[in-house]
């Protein structure tokens, strides 16, 4: 059964419960990244461990590589999962940097044999329905950044003209808009009147001002239905995040965290440290975390595993910096349990 309630709501934001699969989530949640149907560095019991019962995967990107033997056993049996899985319908793949155009029917892709195929909105939700995710999300046109009014005019129209054929118990449109707020007002209506389970919010935190980032977050919210998931894609600063929840956003996901530990970069409650440098020592990396990196190594330790390149540096900082982003969410939502 899938269900959402927002239990509680304030200036701070607001406390929800999610469920899926028996298993229910507090919201607002952080959703680690597992793009290719694992979470760079670690295991799915360490994840589950630090305190993590939902991920999100990529739809495209399984299809590319896995399809068959994912169609077979499923998602969850696949990864060794056994929490909730999103899985992110593709369409940020269309944008600068990744291999994949995109027009009025889909996103076109080359498959690893060389062969072109096409993504179009009834095929991608057929795609997550095979792959048995709990929860989906409909196809989109991200355009990339920067960009002009027009081209954020078309992805709208393609994004809304796509969500028609996407709509479903366990889906979630994506709503588009760019850094126009007359757009994004009018995307979110027009998805709003649609059948959908949630709500997320796409084409963010792509290269614009941080400043116009928070302003269409607040703008977006306000235009979507209120007893109904808001997901903020793409976001994962812990900064971001605790500017973003005020507005009602309920599940956040990036790679932000696993991406910036496998560089060398850990969040802590003294602020970030770069590690890999002559410059940072000590002997505890943060007195104030619990995680097994914490309890067991160094600073010192961590920094030199850097320096030196090791494998094992990587999958530290990952443990940590996913505690650290559990935890950060555990103190947003006794935040607005207290307001």
């Amino acid at each position: 059964m899938l269900e959402f309630k927002i239990l509680q709501e304030n200036e701070k934001g607001r406390i929800g419960k999610l469920r899926a699969r028996n298993i229910e989530i507090e919201t607002p949640t952080f959703l680690p990244v597992a793009t290719k149907a694992c979470i760079k560095t670690i295991t799915p019991d360490e994840a589950k461990k630090l305190g993590y019962n939902a991920i999100i995967v990529n739809a495209l990107h399984i299809y590319r590589r896995a399809m068959d033997v994912v169609t077979k056993v499923g998602i969850h049996k696949f990864m060794k999962w056994h929490g909730i899985i999103f899985s992110d319908s593709g369409g940020f793949q269309s944008i600068k940097n990744f291999p994949a155009k995109i027009n009025n029917e889909g996103i076109i892709f080359r498959m690893p044999d060389g062969k072109e195929e096409i993504f179009t909105p009834k095929k991608c939700m057929e795609v997550q329905d095979r792959m048995g995710s709990d929860f989906v999300f409909a196809l989109d046109d991200c355009p990339s950044y920067p960009y002009s009014k027009k081209r954020v005019e078309k992805a709208v129209e393609r994004t809304i003209k796509w969500a028609i054929d996407c709509q479903g118990k366990n889906r979630f449109a994506i709503i588009q808009g760019g850094i126009y707020e007359d757009l994004r007002k009018y995307c979110a209506k027009k998805l709003a009147s649609l059948d959908f389970f949630g709500f997320a919010i796409g084409g963010l935190c792509i290269g614009e001002e941080k400043q116009e980032m928070i302003k269409m977050v607040e703008i977006t919210a306000k235009n979507l239905p209120f007893n109904r998931p808001r997901h903020l894609m793409g976001v994962g600063s812990p900064d971001d995040i605790a500017k973003c929840v005020k507005y009602g956003i309920d599940i956040f996901d990036s790679a932000f965290p696993t991406r910036n530990a496998r560089h060398g970069t850990i969040f802590t409650s003294r602020g970030k440290i770069n590690l890999g440098k002559k410059k940072v020592k000590g002997d505890t990396i943060d007195d104030e975390c619990s995680c097994y990196t914490c309890k067991n190594f160094s600073l010192d330790y961590l920094n030199y595993l850097f320096k030196e390149k090791e494998p094992l540096a990587m999958r530290l900082a990952t443990i940590h910096n996913l505690h650290f982003m559990n935890k950060f969410m555990e103190k947003l939502r006794e935040e607005i349990k207290n307001a």
